[in-house]
């Protein structure tokens, strides 16, 4: 076979080229190799106990027990799909996370959850808080993830800011001998440019040498709510700036529904989890950090399912009021519910949640977005890898080389929110391991090795 090219006359092209595409892998990791929780749940600081989740977690599982004692009113509540031995199993898998493992990442508010309040009272919070994360340490009582959000870097509140920060870390730190919670994290809100993110990872390291750790050992999440954040005044989108800005901290970025309506201009009455204005958003968000590693967090829902009346001391509800209560609440996990399939359908994996009422309709949506598909979805991955990625036909659905790692993907995500069984899985065809190796080139590799 006759060919021209010699190896010295390519090698400049390919040096450039080797280059390029190592700049491109540094630049674009891929995803992150740690779990990525389903929410983030807000919650003010001047509430916050190191027992904050487990009461949270019974609070959520009086609602449910409250207002759909069964499968039945709850699926019929929900409007859920599927048949009455789907809705015990949803219903099942709902109230067994409420009850063991109900909050699996929380922000201590010091912003839009806390307002303003004078600064004593704000530096008495930051104390006593960090101190409730540390006794949360030595006596396990945390969630799997948690952190603190402090107020913007603007020149208005960037002072208060830094002091809660300073406080807050400052505090914890000789607590615990100098460790941090498991996935701690700060958050930086109502970003409008990168000169904002720099300065706070700037304060970041001042904190830690001041304390005597490892200059980057506390990670960021970046808050986009401001149009500022999306696109920048030179008409460029803002986000890889913001994230360069970081210097290697940015762990995720956080869409904030309302703000950024807001910065839109569009009335209350319309600013919807689901208003087209924010579906822009959150696809620049995807399209500019897609494979950098930075884990994406949808917003929140605000209507909450909470039943208007109350009964006095002594007294109770009429029939009338217990069933306003109900309707209530069946709303308001309705709406919740709708927008949280709505996050996970388009690729948003985690959101925020603001109530414990909102628990059991956070669990409900992605244990159902994944149960209902398993069997189709194991189905279809197991012939692919049976037939080592080559373009596949299963019944009417065309899988080729890109469907391997989404359908692996399905299973990771379902597996580590506890919406799938290990048996569940293992009808993939794939063992554990190979599903946990995260990638679906290594288990082809391992499988051709394997049979070699």
């Amino acid at each position: 076979m006759r060919t021209v090219l010699r190896p010295e006359t390519l090698s400049a092209t390919l040096s450039r080229l080797s280059e390029a595409n190592q700049k491109f892998a540094a630049m674009y990791p891929g995803d992150r190799l740690d779990r990525q929780p389903v929410h983030t749940v807000y919650g003010g600081a001047q509430l916050f106990a190191a027992d904050t989740a487990s009461k949270l977690g019974r609070v959520a599982v009086r609602t449910l027990e409250e207002y759909a004692p069964d499968p039945g009113t709850f699926a019929r509540a929900l409007d859920l799909g599927g048949d009455a031995a789907f809705h015990a199993m949803v219903y099942d898998r709902v109230r067994a996370k409420l009850e063991h493992d109900p909050i699996e990442d929380f922000r201590i508010d010091f912003e839009d959850g806390y307002g303003f309040r004078p600064d004593p009272e704000e530096d008495g919070h930051a104390v006593t808080d960090a101190e409730e994360v540390a006794r949360g340490m030595r006596e396990r009582l945390l969630p799997g993830a948690i952190g603190i959000r402090v107020k913007p870097f603007n020149d208005e509140l960037r002072g208060r800011s830094i002091r809660t920060l300073d406080l807050f870390v400052s505090t914890l730190l000789p607590l615990t001998g100098g460790a941090l919670p498991a996935n701690f994290c700060v958050t930086l809100p109502k970003i409008t440019s990168a000169a904002q993110v720099a300065a706070f990872v700037e304060v970041l390291g001042a904190i830690e040498r001041g304390n005597g750790v490892a200059e980057g050992t506390i990670p960021i999440e970046l808050m986009i709510e401001t149009t500022q954040s999306v696109i920048g005044a030179d008409g460029q989108f803002a986000l890889p700036k913001l994230v360069a800005a970081g210097a290697g901290r940015v762990r995720g970025a956080h869409f904030g529904t309302y703000d950024y309506t807001a910065g839109c201009n569009i009335t209350a009455r319309f600013q919807q989890h689901q208003h087209p204005a924010c579906d822009f958003a959150r696809s620049v968000m995807q399209v500019c950090l897609a494979g950098t590693g930075v884990m994406l967090s949808d917003g929140a829902t605000t209507v909450m399912p909470v039943g208007p009346h109350r009964a006095p001391p002594g007294g109770s509800l009429t029939r009338e009021q217990l069933d306003e209560n109900r309707r209530a609440v069946h709303h308001g996990w309705k709406l919740h519910f709708d927008d949280v399939r709505s996050s996970l359908r388009h690729g948003y994996y985690q959101g925020w949640d603001l109530n414990p009422g909102q628990l059991p309709t956070r669990y409900a949506a992605v244990f159902s977005f994944f149960l209902e598909s398993r069997a189709e979805a194991a189905m279809r991955l197991q012939a692919f890898v049976a037939k080592a990625a080559q373009a596949t036909l299963v019944g009417t659905v065309f899988d080729d080389a890109a469907t391997g790692q989404g359908l692996l993907n399905y299973f990771l995500r379902g597996l580590a929110c506890g919406a799938l069984t290990d048996d569940e899985a293992l009808a993939t065809g794939l063992t554990l391991d190979e599903i946990r190796s995260r990638s679906f080139v290594k288990v082809l590799n391992g499988r051709r090795e394997a049979d070699a």
